[in-house]
């Protein structure tokens, strides 16, 4: 038995003790300053307040101050923390860790910086403690159904393998199913970006609901026997151009970093993208653009939310400018992500250019 120590007791973060807990480890959750119900809770009722599903009985909650605490004989320690919780984390939670203690990150997103560079949060945890060993979560995998115990399969990342399948070992079990490598750029980049492109594939779910409202007192002839029958509601054929659109420029943008770009159409990439496009707050975000509401509109709507897919849009978008500038890479390979970010941050109407998307007479890197 290994001591397991989560802090940020959010959703993700949560339901990482589900498979820790069942590989007979002792978990000890603890919680940011912003979590202070839900770790109240699980004290008081053992309850999640978020989380539908029963968390481990074995369990050990914990509020921020008593972190020292929770993190004595810890064998792993897990970030479980939102990418806007990734500074926080970097400056309260990470001093206090054991010299040696291997950290796993679920936390998606990429930093950037002002010379065009895109950054993984493990290499940014890094620098801050050159002495730990940092790997990261990416694959398709949602809260609720890894606390449900639904098959799942990630990928662990870490430039150490050694930690990664350290991790693996840990946390494994008959339904949470692990891939360990070495190619963080590829994994994080492609979980970080799988937000962004979320969105854009949604913008086709929103497109067809207003094809839907203006058809809706029309006359319309169906027969249901048909095999594969259009029933006048779901437009797959515009979602799944941008979803394999999505996923070759996620590819493009892989390459252009370092990594694997087969990574992109594989777990860390067309499968976390896969699940992220069937709901949550980014469909909902990609479902109002595409129903031609203005960005200042669709915020008024989701006061409140957490819109990850947001920052790490106007972030790469901004990056890639400044590497246009150095001539280090085109903007026309990425005809999708550059309208999403004018559509967020230019006000711009949604007007999808599909004659520049595909693979045809791009010569790729």
């Amino acid at each position: 038995m290994s001591i397991i120590t989560v802090i940020g007791s959010g959703l993700m973060g949560s339901a990482m003790s589900v498979p820790a807990s069942d590989n007979g480890h002792q978990v000890r959750l603890v919680g940011t300053p912003l979590d202070r119900e839900i770790i109240g809770s699980l004290q008081e009722k053992g309850l999640h307040p978020t989380l539908p599903c029963a968390m481990p009985n074995s369990i050990c909650a914990f509020q921020f101050e008593h972190v020292r605490e929770a993190l004595e004989g810890a064998d792993l320690v897990i970030c479980g923390v939102s990418s806007f919780g990734v500074d926080w984390f970097a400056e309260e939670a990470l001093p206090l860790l054991p010299e040696g203690v291997p950290v796993l990150n679920v936390t998606k997103g990429l930093l950037g910086y002002p010379d065009g560079r895109l950054e993984p949060f493990p290499y940014f945890f890094a620098r801050k403690r050159p002495d730990l060993s940092f790997a990261a979560i990416g694959g398709p995998c949602t809260s609720y159904e890894l606390g449900d115990r639904r098959q799942t399969l990630v990928c662990f990342c870490s430039e150490n393998l050694a930690t990664a399948k350290f991790a693996q070992d840990l946390l494994k079990t008959s339904y949470y199913h692990i891939v360990p490598t070495t190619d963080v750029i590829g994994v994080e980049c492609s979980v970080a970006m799988k937000n962004a492109y979320a969105m854009g594939v949604s913008l086709a779910v929103g497109m067809s609901e207003v094809e839907n409202e203006r058809q809706c007192s029309g006359s319309r002839v169906e027969n249901a026997l048909i095999s594969g029958a259009h029933d006048g509601k779901l437009h797959f054929n515009p979602q799944a151009a941008l979803f394999a659109q999505s996923c070759i420029e996620m590819r493009r943008l892989v390459r252009l970093l370092g990594g694997n770009g087969d990574l992109a159409g594989g777990v860390p990439g067309a499968g976390d993208l896969y699940v992220t496009i069937f709901g949550g707050r980014t469909r909902r975000l990609g479902t109002l653009l595409g129903r031609g509401l203005s960005y200042t509109e669709v915020r008024k709507r989701l006061a409140g939310v957490t819109l990850e897919a947001v920052s790490v849009i106007t972030r790469v978008a901004e990056a890639l400018r400044i590497r246009a500038k150095r001539e280090e890479v085109s903007l026309q390979k990425f005809p999708l992500l550059m309208h999403l970010d004018a559509l967020l941050n230019q006000e711009a109407p949604l007007s999808l250019d599909w004659d520049s998307f595909g693979e045809s007479g791009m010569q790729e890197s």
